[in-house]
């Protein structure tokens, strides 16, 4: 079963921010958006593994 989830993300001068609003905890802060895009899948993955 494939779950969808919503990212939030957002460009904070040459930062980008993220988080996945249905799991706490999911965030993260990157250079690039396909940066912030692929440590948001893999918070949020570990974070639902355990």
């Amino acid at each position: 079963m494939k779950s969808e989830f919503t990212a939030i993300i957002k460009q904070d001068g040459e930062c980008w921010l993220g988080w996945v609003e249905e799991i706490p905890g999911a965030n993260a802060q990157e250079e690039t958006k396909e940066e912030l895009l692929i440590s948001l899948r893999e918070a949020a993955k570990d974070i639902l593994e355990h």
